[in-house]
């Protein structure tokens, strides 16, 4: 039986079987945007031959992100369309997790509120492990909602082809059997110990060989595979999909890819590169959505990922993806962006770049594992506490409620605020006090639905920055002790996005 009708066989109780795809979905992209020009201005000295690629810019992640905030920002997006309390598991992939031993699903999980009974589990290792995450989610029970988070800060060196090439972002996709806007068709996967990538536990940057032999022998050979495989297994050719959907490694072969398969140029979808840059494990994915937000009821997308082999995946979209409350989230994340002007920032944003940090920078307080554990709520989940008899919410939680018209005692439930808006009451900016971005900036946040807590504010310059303006809330990194292993997180204020 041709697969492609899959979704119309009966099931034992002579019902239709579910139908399994994507419920929502949500993409991050960070603030600064670095022009590959100013790259090639900063290290064309060394290295001209990387000239041919300086156009457009690349998404970097900001001092206090990583890719795990950055996956949880992408979660974060979802919830409009999906409810958390939906989500019975969560699948985090990522080739650049900032702990080798510690839950980063976990700590994604508790960030993005889940229940304690979440299901967590990693992909990593090759840059398809984001596809890899996608069909194992597929693949679950038809009453199980799994959220699939992809993300990566990949580093290529000074003066490199990769350091032009990559850009850091995430994205997020739920996937479940109720309210289906794009179901699984089928997918097909093969997989090869190819070494176009590679890095060791000990290596910063990313290692490759020569670029020439990693298109011809990998990229031209193996992609296609994947995707001749599944139009077989389908019984489709190529013509019949409206979208195809594949990560490349720059536009020059992005374009090639297109004429070695077939594809007539409408059909393809725009790699992202020059906004963007290769965005690793996430980018299929980013590139998925950015197909979703333009797609119509019944067409069929194709996507295809690459590294250690390659998967491929079939979807159709449905009538509910009218039913979304956003369909631009990429656009909006694209058009809310600050450039970042300076080739020495950006060297000490990604930890290249050994400065005099002073003695105020050198001092990291030790962290108490313990207490973090025991006020997880209030720093992991930014969950405080609402008043059941007034309604006051409040941060952190207490025991009186704060509203001087109540003052009732042992009468709250948990609120969370992480999702919530805010206007700036007030804001400082600190000259003294040691950061990698100076000045500091901080202020007072009053929350639109109640609540009052002074957080340290992000992703904006100083001068943007007013009295009464709408910010929300964003997980990040808040330091980083390396001496004692331990990456500090906690949630910021950043200028609404809206």
């Amino acid at each position: 039986m041709n697969k492609f009708y899959k979704v119309n066989i009966l099931d034992e109780e002579g019902g239709m079987d579910k139908v399994k795809g994507i419920t929502a979905y949500g993409i991050y992209l960070p603030y600064h945007r670095l022009k590959r020009e100013t790259i090639f201005k900063a290290m064309g000295w060394f290295n001209p031959g990387v000239g041919g690629l300086a156009k457009g810019e690349k998404a970097v992640a900001n001092f206090d992100e990583d890719s795990l905030t950055m996956a949880v920002a992408a979660g974060m997006d979802c919830f409009p369309d999906i409810g958390r309390e939906e989500i019975d598991a969560l699948y985090l992939a990522s080739t650049t997790f900032p702990y080798k031993e510690r839950g980063n699903a976990s700590i994604a999980a508790g960030a993005l509120n889940l229940s304690a009974n979440t299901r967590t589990a990693e992909f990593s290792g090759c840059l398809k492990s984001g596809t890899t995450a996608l069909i194992s989610a597929l693949n679950a029970s038809d009453s199980e909602t799994t959220m699939v988070c992809a993300s990566d800060t990949r580093l290529g060196k000074a003066g490199g082809t990769e350091e032009q090439m990559t850009g850091d972002g995430a994205a997020a996709v739920a996937v479940g059997s109720k309210g289906v806007i794009a179901s699984l068709i089928d997918h097909y996967s093969i997989s090869y110990d190819f070494p176009d990538h590679r890095r060791l536990d000990s290596d910063k940057f990313i290692r490759s060989w020569e670029e020439r032999w990693m298109r011809e022998a990998g990229y031209f050979k193996i992609l296609p595979e994947a995707v001749n495989g599944l139009l077989a297994r389908c019984g489709l050719q190529i013509s019949d999909i409206t979208k195809v959907v594949y990560a490349p490694p720059n536009l020059r072969d992005h374009k090639a890819m297109a004429q070695s398969l077939g594809i007539k140029p409408e059909r393809v979808q725009s790699p992202l590169i020059e906004p963007v840059g290769n965005t690793g494990a996430a980018h299929p994915l980013v590139m998925l959505i950015a197909a979703l937000e333009e797609a119509q009821p019944g067409d069929k997308i194709l996507v295809a990922s690459m590294g250690s082999g390659s998967d491929a995946l079939l979807f159709e979209v449905t009538e509910e993806i009218t039913k979304l409350k956003s369909r631009n989230k990429l656009k909006k994340n694209l058009d809310y962006k600050g450039e970042l002007d300076n080739y020495t920032k950006y060297l000490s944003f990604k930890g290249m770049l050994e400065k005099e940090i002073g003695i105020r920078g050198e001092e990291v307080s030790p962290t108490s594992l313990s207490l973090q554990w025991r006020e997880r709520n209030a720093v992991l989940k930014l969950v405080g506490a609402k008043c059941k008899v007034c309604g006051t919410p409040q941060f952190p939680a207490e025991t009186v409620c704060i509203n001087p018209e109540c003052g009732a005692v042992g009468q709250m439930e948990e609120y969370s605020f992480s999702d919530k808006t805010g206007h700036l009451f007030t804001f400082t900016a600190d000259h003294l006090a040691f950061t990698e971005d100076p000045p500091g900036l901080y202020g007072i946040v009053d929350f639109d639905e109640g609540g009052r807590y002074w957080f340290d504010i992000t992703d904006c310059r100083l001068e943007s920055l007013k009295v009464g303006q709408p910010v929300q809330m964003t997980f990040r990194r808040r330091y980083l002790d390396e001496a004692r292993g331990i990456a500090g997180y906690f949630w910021k204020a950043m200028p609404f996005k809206g």
